[in-house]
């Protein structure tokens, strides 16, 4: 089983991570999990202004402050473990990759990082399950 895990950072997907295990070791077969950081794109003009190092570097300081939880809790897992870092819009990435990579489930929190507190499905998570032909579990 493909399972994907996408993460930004927060406490809610180091929690949807946790879940992810717990799944993939109760199963016959060994699991491959991938973890997936998905960096916003910048601002239309600001690449060319810092200059494609500066985004470079930005993009990957993003991409590890999302990674360094879940990096903690998996490393004890003793699972099969990969790791993507894209660039663009959350959902439409998640459900651009789940496709390509055939994945057989998406785990991954209720909202994230730039959720507004008290709200009950973010519009990240909302969407890939509206959009995705994945079955999703949603961690809260």
């Amino acid at each position: 089983m493909k399972i994907l895990v996408p993460v930004d950072g927060s406490p809610i997907s180091t929690r949807a991570a946790r879940f992810a295990i717990k799944l993939a070791q109760k199963m016959d077969k060994p699991a491959t999990l991938t973890l997936l950081a998905v960096s916003p794109p910048l601002f239309p003009g600001v690449e060319r202004k810092i200059g494609v190092t500066a985004a470079r570097r930005h993009h990957a300081e993003d991409h590890e402050q999302m990674l360094s939880a879940t990096r903690k809790v998996l490393a004890q897992s003793g699972l099969d473990v990969h790791e993507r870092c894209e660039i663009g819009d959350a959902a439409e990435v998640i459900l651009a990759v789940a496709g390509k990579e055939r994945s057989d489930l998406i785990v991954m929190g209720s909202h994230g990082r730039g959720a507004v507190k008290g709200l009950l499905l973010g519009s990240v998570s909302s969407k890939v399950i509206a959009q995705g032909k994945v079955p999703v579990s949603i961690v809260r």
